[in-house]
């Protein structure tokens, strides 16, 4: 992808479980997640947990159906009492465009309704901190490691509909 404005970038969401994600979807996913949090931010970690299988995903795809964002919803009870969103990653080329909030922004309102009247729990790295906290999330606790990069975990109470 070449050069990429907030303007010029409008994604097509999807929200699914795993089992609907085909091959070639879910290559793409796994492919940018490694991207990012594995080669971008030099950190060696299993990034298939475990923990997909029971989630549903929210894609971003752009015009020309590359996958450009994503996150997990994940239930409660799974990571946390609460209901949670993870691995939330954009491509480098969208940074800067808004995306990143679009997509949190989707996710949160999925999640409103898949898990009405749950609040929510993250582990966010930390220098994500005040992203975090412009969609409604307080941090709690002090700063952590997790596979070696700052952490904190932040919560979200239920919205009111």
């Amino acid at each position: 992808m070449s050069a990429v404005t907030a303007t010029s970038l409008r994604l097509r969401w999807r929200c699914v479980p795993f089992a609907a994600l085909d091959a070639a979807t879910l290559y793409a996913l796994l492919q940018l997640r490694s991207r990012v949090f594995v080669v971008e931010q030099n950190c060696v970690y299993l990034d298939p947990d475990g923990a997909d299988p029971q989630c549903l995903h929210l894609l971003g795809f752009d015009a020309a159906g590359t996958l450009q964002a994503a996150l997990r919803l994940v239930p409660p009870g799974l990571k946390y009492t609460e209901a949670s969103i993870g691995r939330v990653v954009t491509s480098p080329e969208t940074r800067g465009t808004g995306v990143g909030h679009e997509l949190v922004a989707q996710g949160l309102r999925e999640c409103a309704l898949i898990h009405p009247g749950h609040g929510l729990r993250i582990s966010a790295q930390a220098h994500l901190q005040r992203f975090y906290e412009m969609h409604g999330f307080r941090a709690e606790g002090e700063t952590y490691l997790e596979d070696d990069i700052p952490h904190i975990e932040m919560s979200r109470a239920a919205p009111v509909l």
